[in-house]
């Protein structure tokens, strides 16, 4: 008799301690949160995506409209910083992305202005194996041959746009020869300047500085204004001769 009634006893205690309760609440809470694992994982997750749907149509056209030119000026004090310690390979392509977030001031380039800046990239990267050296104002290496020269499409009379390629030639290194096609609608007065390369931000630290100004003046939207369609000049390379001694 002892036995049961210690035994009615406990129960009696547990249950005035709330201990159904607990293990009711306990129960329940576990299954909600398996129901709701469950309408998040299986099926699709339909709640998750109801939430991404949500969240997508609210923070999305957030980020396009927000001004981050604040930010540039941070991430140019970063980049700096980190191109001071990153391996050569690793520096090109930092130094190109820097260069082209370089925000464009001019809506519109004269192909003239461009065709002087491809001069300038001439300048510093042409070959100079086959040169005579000159020393008239030098030692220098003699100059070479450049042109730039602008190819009209041959257009359908309805059509709206019209298409054309410039051609920046220089005849001794062809590597540095460059094939930019441009168009306008032919309503307009300046032309588009279509140039594009590869997307992938390990190709950056393969290009060289002009290739950047073009992929940066194309997506700035950045005008052309062909106040000139063919040219010629002489390009001196910047490299200096090896000193002679006789």
């Amino acid at each position: 008799m002892n036995l049961e009634k210690n035994i009615k006893d406990v129960i009696a205690q547990q249950l005035e301690n709330g201990i159904v309760e607990k293990l009711i609440a306990e129960q329940l809470k576990q299954g909600v949160s398996k129901a709701l694992e469950d309408l998040f994982t299986s099926y699709g997750g339909e709640a998750r995506k109801v939430i991404e749907n949500k969240l997508k149509s609210v923070i999305v056209p957030y980020l396009e409209t927000y001004d981050y030119s604040e930010y540039i000026t941070k991430l140019d004090h970063v980049l700096v910083e980190t191109i001071k310690e990153a391996s050569f390979d690793n520096r090109k392509l930092l130094e190109n992305f820097k260069n082209l977030m370089i925000k464009e001031k001019e809506k519109t380039i004269k192909l003239s202005d461009l065709f002087n800046e491809w001069k300038k990239y001439v300048a510093k990267q042409v070959e100079t194996d086959g040169l005579e050296v000159e020393f008239e104002a030098g030692p220098e290496y003699e100059a070479v041959e450049v042109s730039v020269q602008v190819e009209r499409n041959e257009d359908r009379s309805w059509s709206s746009f019209e298409y054309a390629t410039i051609f920046f030639e220089c005849e001794h290194d062809e590597d540095l020869n460059f094939e930019i096609p441009i168009s306008i609608y032919k309503k307009d007065k300046e032309w588009d300047i279509d140039y594009r390369t590869s997307n992938e931000l390990k190709s950056l630290r393969h290009l060289n500085d002009f290739e950047i100004l073009l992929m940066r003046l194309s997506q700035n939207g950045v005008k052309l204004d062909l106040d000139i369609e063919w040219e010629e000049d002489e390009v001196t390379p910047d490299e200096e001769p090896e000193p002679t001694f006789g």
